[in-house]
């Protein structure tokens, strides 16, 4: 699937917004049997949607949404009453940071395109989009399934709270904790590409997992200052690899 006609930008229009909502309804309720509300119509939406820009990656041949990421601005947290985040943590220790931090959320890849170019766009749009804002702090809910007992995300947690712990005063507490205590850990783990590559660029791990019932889901909140990025991915995922839609960016 090489040289894919991939574009990235923001979703314009409530129909592209629709795309991208009815595409993380499929994956998350269809492939990973979240618990979503009934009566959406086909489309994963919530509070937060409707205060959030929609970063879409469409396939151009079929005309077709193939991967999205939401982002929450400072501004559009504020609209929001908070971040989504605050749903699963208390970000108290976090607060100095709010208003120059975007968070990204709702990550989601149709599973015919998971080679790794759509994330590389997704990552591209959302690199673009702080440095156009002036954003110096990325942060993003993480979440790894548990329906194995939990026992892949009890050691995924546990490696990567080692690995890149945040400062401690970054550190958070979850609301519902998810019971690491009480779940035994499968010794061979593979950490999901979505975490893998956050890290690789410089996330931090804010504590301890959130236990996301919907979802289905143990949650790590990791935090990226933008500076600390290494230079080679703010190169891979630059400014001239984004093709930017301004005609009704905002979808707010």
């Amino acid at each position: 699937m090489k040289h894919l006609p991939l574009t990235c930008g923001i979703a314009h229009g409530a129909d592209e917004v629709a795309e991208a909502q009815r595409l993380r309804h499929r994956v998350f309720r269809d492939e990973l049997g979240a618990q979503l509300p009934p009566g959406t119509d086909e489309l994963d939406a919530d509070r937060f949607d409707p205060h959030c820009d929609h970063l879409v990656v469409r396939d151009s041949t079929v005309n077709r949404v193939v991967g999205t990421y939401r982002l929450l601005s400072p501004d559009g947290a504020v609209r929001a009453g908070g971040f989504y985040a605050e749903t699963e943590f208390d970000l108290t220790r976090l607060a100095t940071l709010r208003p120059a931090t975007l968070e990204i959320g709702r990550a989601c890849v149709d599973p015919a395109y998971r080679n790794g170019a759509v994330l590389a766009r997704l990552w591209s749009g959302i690199t673009h989009y702080a440095f156009e804002h002036g954003l110096a702090y990325v942060m993003g809910c993480a979440s790894i399934s548990v329906a194995d007992g939990g026992r892949t995300a009890a050691a995924v947690c546990d490696r990567l709270r080692h690995e890149q712990p945040a400062p401690p005063a970054w550190r958070v507490v979850p609301h519902r904790p998810f019971p690491l205590h009480a779940v035994p850990r499968d010794p061979d783990v593979t950490v999901p590409p979505l975490i893998r590559g956050y890290l690789r660029m410089g996330a931090y791990v804010c504590g301890d997992p959130a236990w996301d019932q919907e979802f289905g889901t143990a949650d790590l909140l990791l935090l990226l200052p933008v500076a600390r990025m290494d230079a080679r991915w703010v190169r891979r995922f630059g400014r001239d690899a984004y093709r930017v839609r301004r005609a009704g960016a905002r979808a707010a």
